[in-house]
């Protein structure tokens, strides 16, 4: 279609939250469209989408474990700028406590909020692997693309319109608890995230007691 200067119908205003800067330096990805990590804490995954209320466009950001889906760590902001999905980074790492060994990857779009300097360091800092798709590319980030289609599907176009950035951020928080803690996920056996977690620990303690 970019070849022949097509492009497809979309229903209401385009809104870009993909901007790449040819500036920064970009992580290689580490991912290579392999979202299925062997273990929680093993591979984050990171994007934001954005929600039109009644004063203006508000933007919301995830951090996904690849491992079970499950959400760990999430931001509503009027603001697209790197601080609120920086925040949503810190809600992650407070709530997970990763080992800091390199071996979590941190995966994202190309966006400037994420190969920021501040977004960077910070993952440095944690001892947290960048990792970053090609531009243009949703395969790339497809399980983020995905969560983030059930969050669209579920709660902003069936209970829209919103009126304020704090009722969005209310319905966001109880979604994100029953996503994690009561949504049956067909890909993980029709079982709750958090129960997938839970189990994987389980056998995980086995195991350590029988060797």
């Amino acid at each position: 279609m970019q070849e022949m200067d097509l492009q497809g119908a979309v229903r209401g205003k385009v809104k870009r939250t993909t901007v790449s800067d040819k500036a920064q330096p970009c992580p290689r990805d580490h991912v290579n469209r392999d979202f299925q990590p062997a273990r929680p804490n093993a591979l984050w995954l990171s994007d934001f989408t954005y929600v039109a209320t009644w004063h203006g466009f508000a933007y919301v950001a995830f951090v996904i474990d690849a491992f079970a889906r499950k959400i760990v760590g999430w931001r509503a902001s009027h603001s697209a700028e790197t601080g609120f999905v920086l925040d949503a980074l810190e809600q992650a790492l407070h709530a997970r406590q990763p080992v800091s060994n390199g071996q979590l990857v941190h995966h994202s779009n190309l966006g400037v909020q994420y190969v920021s300097i501040k977004y960077t360091e910070r993952l440095q800092d944690a001892g947290i692997q960048p990792s970053v798709g090609s531009v243009g590319d949703s395969y790339d980030n497809a399980l983020a693309e995905t969560v983030i289609g059930l969050y669209k599907t579920e709660v902003i176009r069936r209970l829209g319109p919103w009126r304020s950035l704090e009722q969005l951020e209310l319905t966001t928080l109880e979604w994100v608890d029953w996503f994690n803690n009561r949504r049956l996920l067909e890909p993980l056996g029709h079982i709750l995230p958090a129960e997938a977690e839970a189990k994987f620990f389980e056998l995980d303690d086995q195991a350590a007691m029988a060797a």
